[in-house]
């Protein structure tokens, strides 16, 4: 992501998994003050993983969750390490 937030002005943020493609726009027009031209989602499922322990097999799982792909105005950029 930091590739093409550099050369094609994308930025890629974790969103929670119902919000739509219009609530992430104006979220992130809100938040950084920029003109927002596309958004692509997509949905991860969790992977299911297990550890062989002392005690036995411990088998889980880890979330699921939904990654926003925002695609920003040419000559804009969103500044993240500006508040540190």
């Amino acid at each position: 992501m930091t590739a093409q937030g550099e050369a094609l002005n994308r930025y890629g943020f974790i969103v929670d998994k119902h919000a739509n493609k219009l609530q992430i726009k104006k979220a992130v027009e809100d938040l950084y003050e920029v003109t927002v031209v596309d958004v692509n989602t997509m949905r991860y499922a969790g992977k299911l993983k297990t550890r062989y322990t002392r005690s036995g097999i411990l088998s889980g799982r880890t979330n699921a969750y939904k990654k926003a792909v925002v695609t920003v105005a040419e000559g804009e950029v969103i500044d993240f390490y500006s508040n540190i």
